[in-house]
């Protein structure tokens, strides 16, 4: 049976549901995780390098994890903003099932994990965090990401971590060629972080 991919709506490969532990200075938590979801066998690193380097979201408003796997941007996030509203978006069903069910283990009701149809279509947001699913192809994610990040406030941050050798320093391009303006706040172990904001 194939694999799959973690962004098909519905994993063709089984359930074999596991546990992976995020570390952060200021969280820690065991999450729930499944195969046929991103970076299953343990919190993907890209995804720890920009929780531990980007600042804290707003104190309350409407903040995105986009493409959000099994939460654990989206718990970090709730984590550290728990007067905001995270909305965690995926198309993939496990993925979507799995951070509800972290978010209700760690007491987070603030976390609403759901299909991008299913975000109200005239909501902004204060702020957008993203690990996002490069694999999917530089088209996909390019429509993917004019899609969202247009949503973004006037003055908040979308927050970005992509793999240098995966197309970081392009991505980034493009963006600016788009008319974001992209900045690259850090870049450690391959991983390039990009703070991307309206001109």
């Amino acid at each position: 049976m194939s694999e799959g991919h973690y962004f098909d709506a519905t994993p063709a490969v089984p359930s074999r549901p596991s546990q992976v532990e995020l570390v952060l200075p200021d969280f820690r938590a065991i999450l729930g995780a499944d195969r046929g979801v991103f970076s299953a066998g343990g919190v993907d690193p890209g995804t720890v390098q920009l929780l531990r380097a980007v600042p804290s979201p707003v104190v309350s408003g409407h903040i995105l994890d986009l493409g959000c796997g099994y939460g654990p941007i989206a718990c970090t996030l709730a984590h550290r903003s728990p007067a905001s509203t995270v909305w965690a978006v995926d198309v993939n069903d496990r993925a979507l099932a799995l951070t509800a069910a972290n978010a209700e283990a760690l007491a987070q009701p603030n976390v609403r994990a759901v299909r991008p149809e299913h975000v109200p279509a005239d909501l902004t947001f204060d702020g957008i965090w993203s690990n996002p699913p490069i694999r999917i192809g530089k088209t996909a994610l390019h429509e993917l990401l004019q899609s969202w990040l247009p949503r973004l406030k006037l003055g908040a941050p979308a927050w970005l971590v992509v793999q240098r050798h995966l197309g970081a320093d392009s991505l980034a391009s493009w963006l600016g060629a788009e008319g974001w303006k992209v900045t690259r706040t850090g870049s450690k172990r391959g991983y390039r972080i990009l703070k991307v904001e309206h001109p």
